[in-house]
């Protein structure tokens, strides 16, 4: 699908991976919305990007419907979502004074990072089909899950949970949709270097990024959106979870 002239809704938008991804569909010629919580960061995006900015908190339906009907009347009907909106709690299961995991936490993590993602994708994906879109491609659907999905170390119990749940969604999302011409994949990143990493030290980043096995360092924010672009531009990626991760395989802790 060629992201010249498409609208195209990226969830997280305004910081880290989702950022990276805003800007490089906006390079590519797409008419982006941001859609984010973070008011002051989305607006210095979407001066960067051209496009349009949006608070919009993804677990709430009709926050998320006025934002998606605001970006469908600036640019039209969208064809491209990118879900990068997420959080990572780290907490344990029981910590060491006995105290189980907080649920109300738990629970915040799955609402934000897996109905989050599924409430903006069927709005995105209602609104596409009711714009009748005609071709081989009506539109394609990224969403954001992680290694932890697969091996979630000590602490990260409804994160893992939670991306576990997003890469689960895919091939039957992917299923539903294909009559309609939509395309479903979800992007598991390893270590990357977003605004939470880029709170540590130095030395502690260095140390996370010789963990991966080549290239030994943190992935770049610009490398995930790297790979929604050549996910948009292939119609023959549907249905699937693509590690980008250097081979890292996530120890326990």
């Amino acid at each position: 699908m060629d992201a010249i002239g498409a609208a195209a809704i990226v969830t997280g938008g305004a910081s880290g991976l989702g950022a990276a991804t805003a800007r490089r569909l906006a390079e590519a010629g797409a008419k982006v919305t941001i859609l984010d919580r973070d008011a002051e960061a989305g607006a210095a995006i979407e001066t960067i990007t051209g496009g349009l900015f949006m608070k919009t908190d993804v677990t709430d339906e009709a926050n998320t419907r006025e934002s998606l009907a605001a970006a469908e009347e600036r640019h039209g009907p969208a064809r491209i979502l990118v879900n990068c909106a997420g959080i990572a709690p780290a907490i344990r299961i029981v910590d060491k004074t006995g105290k189980p995991h907080d649920l109300e936490a738990f629970r915040k993590a799955v609402d934000v990072n897996l109905v989050g993602t599924f409430n903006v994708l069927s709005q995105f994906a209602a609104r596409l089909i009711a714009a009748g879109i005609e071709g081989e491609e009506a539109g394609v659907i990224v969403n954001t899950a992680s290694v932890a999905a697969f091996d979630g170390q000590i602490g990260q119990a409804a994160y893992a949970a939670s991306k576990a749940g997003v890469a689960g969604l895919t091939l039957p999302a992917a299923r539903d949709l294909a009559q309609h011409r939509i395309r479903v994949m979800t992007i598991a990143p390893g270590i990357f270097l977003t605004p939470m990493l880029m709170g540590l030290p130095q030395a502690a980043q260095d140390s996370l990024g010789q963990q991966v096995p080549h290239p030994s360092r943190l992935g770049k924010p610009e490398e995930y959106a790297d790979m929604v672009a050549s996910i948009v531009g292939n119609p023959m990626l549907n249905g699937d979870v693509i590690r980008l991760d250097g081979a890292i395989r996530m120890a326990p802790r």
